[in-house]
């Protein structure tokens, strides 16, 4: 199977197997595993951060966030189909209490909107606005990347109003890549940045937070409080250590399989791209009303070897990681035409 359901889906590759058997352990609980003691200060230096904390999965990150920088009944701004919102089955809700005010279009917000959607602290009927979150890149948007100038303006218009800013980078490492920018460039205006290993870096589990020292301090009860402290973790986090060495540079190649399945699906006129050309490694794609609907178009793919996912009634996404080539990616566009038909 050509498998394009997430770049989640990837497999720890022979260099990175036997440099996670290799890997020296302790109990990271007692602050004392080597391996994730080595991840975390690589990190927080790469993102130009204090501190920098390791957790099992980006939701997990993504909602320890949410307790350490807020409190129940605050306001959180977001992009419009943030992964904060759509994807993390109502956590920031059930375990940080707060509400989310979704603003923008395309993934994208400006600092004009931001200001115009902040609900002041003293106000004797709305929630107050304490946390903004940009994503980057956006997934539903369609692997997207911010533009940087606008994140600094909504950082800085977000820290005249005593409002916490925080970066889901869950895929910086490819926005950071098609934007020729580095992630410390993309994480320096934010409070608190996320980045994910376990994405386009193809490790088997892992997402950091990286921030002020004592912020990482009280996400680590946070973490505790979850459930995601663990033991002997630096297996994991050598998977981690693998990928800031050998994987970082071939997302370049993520990239342009993506354009490649894009382009051969632009020229169907049953199918619109959602970010046309895509920017980094994500394909999303509506598909018109005399088009067969994406379930019909994800069983009709999976049967012909192809796994996608639908993302809406009429939209699916495809996206490439480390374990397709660019052959498999020129049949997986074959049969994508295939299945939408003409």
């Amino acid at each position: 199977m050509i498998d394009l359901r997430s770049d989640t889906v990837t497999r720890p590759t022979d260099g990175m197997r036997a440099a996670m058997a290799a890997a020296p352990v302790g109990d990271d609980q007692f602050g004392e595993d080597p391996s994730i003691n080595e991840l975390q200060a690589r990190i927080a230096a790469l993102l130009g951060k204090e501190a920098a904390l390791w957790l099992p999965s980006g939701t997990m990150a993504n909602q320890v966030a949410l307790r350490a920088l807020t409190r129940p009944g605050d306001d959180v701004i977001v992009s419009r189909e943030s992964h904060a919102v759509w994807h993390e089955m109502g956590g920031g809700g059930a375990n940080a209490g707060v509400q989310f005010t979704e603003i923008g279009e395309g993934g994208r917000f400006t600092a004009r909107e931001f200001v115009t959607a902040v609900k002041p602290r003293e106000h004797m009927l709305y929630p107050p606005t304490t946390l903004v979150e940009v994503e980057n890149t956006h997934n539903r948007a369609g692997g997207i990347v911010i533009d940087q100038a606008e994140a600094a303006r909504i950082c800085a218009a977000a820290h005249e109003r005593r409002i916490t800013s925080f970066l889901d980078g869950a895929r910086l490492w490819n926005a950071a890549l098609a934007s020729g920018q580095t992630v410390a460039d993309l994480a320096a205006p934010f409070d608190v940045a996320s980045v994910a290993l376990s994405k386009g870096l193809g490790a088997p589990a892992g997402t950091m937070l990286a921030g002020p020292r004592d912020v990482m301090r009280d996400c680590i009860r946070h973490r505790r409080m979850f459930g995601g402290a663990m033991r002997q973790v630096g297996i994991l986090a050598a998977a981690g250590l693998y990928a800031l060495d050998h994987h970082i540079e071939r997302l370049a190649d993520d990239h342009d399989n993506a354009t490649l399945i894009a382009s051969r699906l632009r020229a169907n006129r049953r199918v619109t791209l959602i970010a046309d050309p895509p920017d980094t490694n994500i394909v999303i794609f509506s598909l018109a009303p005399d088009a067969p609907d994406a379930a019909a178009v994800v069983i009709a793919a999976r049967a012909r070897g192809v796994l996608i996912v639908a993302f809406g009634a009429r939209i699916v996404r495809a996206v490439t990681h480390l374990d397709v080539t660019r052959k498999e990616c020129e049949q997986a566009a074959s049969v994508l035409l295939d299945c939408v038909g003409s």
